[in-house]
């Protein structure tokens, strides 16, 4: 429960009322039929419960699942050749495009029930105190759907991007100088820029000084794509200029608080470290918003 990517959204009405749970539970996760590609749904976010949200010290824990029928290229398009070439024959001419579409859809079809499944949990979490909705991944389309999926459940579900991005993308020009860091943390070891024109050329430094003139140099005609910052003896991570956090490491000294805990009850050792983890991460968000001002929408 120590989030590795994230996606944050500041959340403008209260999501927490004794509907959520109810609401959600109409949208549990099923598996995928014979005759189905993919499946998405609300799973349980604590090992070895029943429930699909739970409420641990302030935040509620989520968690969705997908299913995914796998079918390799190579085996749709050595099944599909033959039956191209059969169809071709009988009709006596080529096939349009659309035929051929129409031909790989209905193969597909019929190929789903043998193929393999993928599955997939993300895990997120909304804070009651600061609304924020921060969802496990640094995907856009992943936290699309879960936003999507919430949003059916809710009927109705006002979510912003938690940071402004013109903004943040003007700290991360300055963060990168040393200058104006959020409240507690210090420049990482690593940095990306990428050049505003056509060509986008970039410069990638991983384990090295930032504050090195060869680092600096390139503030001169390119934008920070990616920096990471850290906050010793707590947490670091890379902040991207699309908003999205990732690499997220917490420090040994704050994973091992709850080692005395065991793991004889799984379930309160789990929300235990949620409630670390989270807390953590979003105490992370609120100073890096603090410096670069909240997306209010405006």
């Amino acid at each position: 429960m120590f989030p590795k990517n994230a996606r944050v959204y500041k959340i403008t009405e209260s999501i927490f009322n004794d509907s959520l749970f109810e609401s959600i539970g109409q949208f549990v996760f099923t598996p995928c039929t014979s005759q189905e590609a993919i499946k998405t749904g609300f799973a349980e976010p604590v090992p070895y419960s029943s429930n699909l949200a739970a409420h641990a010290d302030g935040y509620v824990l989520l968690a969705m699942k997908t299913q995914e029928k796998v079918l390799p290229p190579a085996v749709i398009a050595e099944e599909l050749a033959p039956k191209i070439a059969e169809t071709q024959q009988e009709k006596g001419r080529p096939l349009s495009r659309k035929e051929k579409q129409v031909l790989k859809e209905e193969l597909i079809q019929t190929l789903l029930p043998r193929a393999f499944v993928k599955s997939k949990v993300v895990n997120a979490f909304y804070c009651i105190k600061t609304q924020y909705l921060v969802v496990g991944t640094n995907s856009a389309s992943v936290a699309e759907t879960f936003l999507g999926l919430l949003r059916k459940a809710l009927v109705s579900l006002p979510a912003l991007p938690a940071f402004d991005n013109h903004q943040l993308n003007q700290q991360l020009h300055f963060w990168t100088q040393g200058k104006n860091l959020p409240e507690g943390f210090a420049l990482g070891a690593a940095v990306e820029f990428v050049a505003p024109d056509e060509e986008g050329a970039k410069a990638k430094f991983d384990h090295h000084l930032i504050s090195a003139d060869e680092v600096q140099s390139h503030l001169q005609d390119k934008l920070v794509k990616r920096l990471e910052l850290e906050q010793e003896g707590k947490i670091s991570f890379v902040v991207k200029d699309d908003g999205s956090l990732s690499k997220i490491k917490y420090s040994s000294i704050l994973t091992n608080q709850n080692e005395e805990l065991g793991w004889d009850d799984v379930q309160a050792r789990v929300e235990a470290d949620a409630i670390l983890g989270c807390t953590t991460l979003i105490n992370a968000i609120e100073a890096i918003n603090k410096n670069i001002g909240v997306n209010d929408g405006r």
